[in-house]
């Protein structure tokens, strides 16, 4: 517990200094929780530089325009939530899917599971406005892209696959293994993902191939012009 307490305090005040420079007036806010976030990352386990830059960047653009927002890192692994006012909610491990991309292979989204041929089973990058809808079998779903079919849900319980044991292990290096949608913990979907997403909301999906400026080009543009004048 005194690792995650750590982790977060980490993130918070490396968003803290990133809302300073961008100039946000919610920056003092910032490391004052009402309520503390949740951590389920690894003991150790840093957010990326890109990662706490692009939540910067959303908050003083007000890019997700008041919804709640998610930044989700395919190359860390790491999910961190964020309540439309901003405050970080929590930061978890993810599952991804198990080949390298950032696109939806046409077709992708009306193939059962099994028939998905290996190399298409990616995870979208991009901003996408997603909330909860009806599925054909699983009932109500958070879904990222409907179009492409990727949602995050708790993690199957498929005992070949270790899905828990992938989550909680200490390194992204095995956080490979769906067929595109995202995977967390029961726990963190359900303290965490379900009631920040209950109206739907935003999510950013960094890429592992493409280029930021490919994916996120505004923010791209800020971070660039930021940097040049520092």
């Amino acid at each position: 517990m005194k690792m995650w307490v750590q982790t977060i305090r980490a993130v918070l005040g490396s968003l803290a200094l990133a809302f300073a420079t961008l100039g946000i007036a919610q920056a003092e806010d910032a490391g004052a929780q009402p309520m503390s976030p949740a951590d389920q990352l690894p003991p150790d386990q840093e957010v990326s530089e890109t990662a706490i830059e692009l939540a910067g960047w959303i908050l003083a653009s007000r890019d997700a325009h008041g919804y709640p927002f998610a930044i989700i890192d395919k190359e860390t692994a790491q999910i961190l939530v964020f309540g439309a006012d901003g405050r970080l909610r929590g930061a978890a491990p993810g599952l991804f899917g198990s080949a390298r991309g950032d696109h939806t292979a046409p077709g992708v989204a009306g193939l059962a599971l099994s028939a998905i041929p290996g190399r298409d089973r990616t995870t979208p990058a991009g901003r996408f406005v997603g909330g909860y809808g009806p599925s054909v079998d699983a009932g109500p779903v958070l879904w990222v892209d409907y179009e492409s079919a990727v949602s995050i849900h708790p993690i199957a319980m498929v005992p070949r696959e270790r899905r828990a044991e992938r989550l909680a292990s200490p390194t992204p290096d095995d956080n490979r293994i769906t067929h595109g949608c995202i995977n967390v913990s029961p726990e963190f979907y359900e303290r965490i993902i379900q009631p920040t997403f209950a109206r739907g909301g935003v999510f950013y999906i960094l890429p592992d191939r493409d280029t930021i400026a490919e994916t996120f080009p505004d923010f791209a543009q800020s971070r660039t012009a930021r940097r040049a004048s520092n």
